[in-house]
């Protein structure tokens, strides 16, 4: 198999930094403003209505916020760590990138598919009992999502500085 030129393979890198960058970016504040606010104790408490149905896309849920890029952080972040990693001066930072990304990506999956359509998406809001305990875990889970994200993307941008400046 035929090895990519540097320069492409350089490019490439830059370009899936960028979009790590970008989708990290978005990934992490989308986090921070759902604990600050608390939109899980908003969303699990709402009664549905035909204006706010308890659907993953429905008004107010804040999946629609984040299917256009949170699909792209663990590739654009792993991408970036195989096409950049014949550059030592940053693989550090790539693999922290990388790892972390993964990790949030693992614990988003472990959220959508256990807490999430207990908590948001039953066809009526669980009692007080129900939903506390719930909501607690959904909360450690993201305080990990939000630090993972906070690391993947201190780690992304430190690769790109480095890449920057070593040009």
């Amino acid at each position: 198999m035929r090895q990519m030129p540097r320069v492409s393979r350089d490019v490439l890198a830059d370009r899936l930094l960028d979009a790590a960058e970008f989708t990290h970016a978005h990934w992490f504040f989308g986090n921070l403003y759902e604990v600050l606010v608390k939109v899980p104790d908003r969303v699990a408490s709402a009664e549905p209505s035909r204006e706010l149905p308890r659907s993953p896309f429905g008004a107010g849920s804040p999946g629609r916020y984040y299917v256009p890029l949170a699909p792209l952080n663990a590739p654009a972040a792993i991408g970036a760590l195989t096409t950049g990693w014949g550059r030592p001066e940053t693989r550090a930072s790539l693999v922290v990138a990388a790892t972390s990304s993964a990790a949030g990506a693992a614990a988003t999956a472990y959220v959508l598919r256990f807490l999430n359509p207990k908590l948001f998406f039953s066809p009526h809001p669980l009692s007080e009992v129900e939903r506390r305990p719930l909501l607690t875990r959904w909360y450690r889970v993201h305080a990990f999502r939000l630090t993972a994200s906070a690391v993947a993307l201190a780690a992304i941008h430190h690769a790109r500085t480095i890449r920057l400046r070593t040009r």
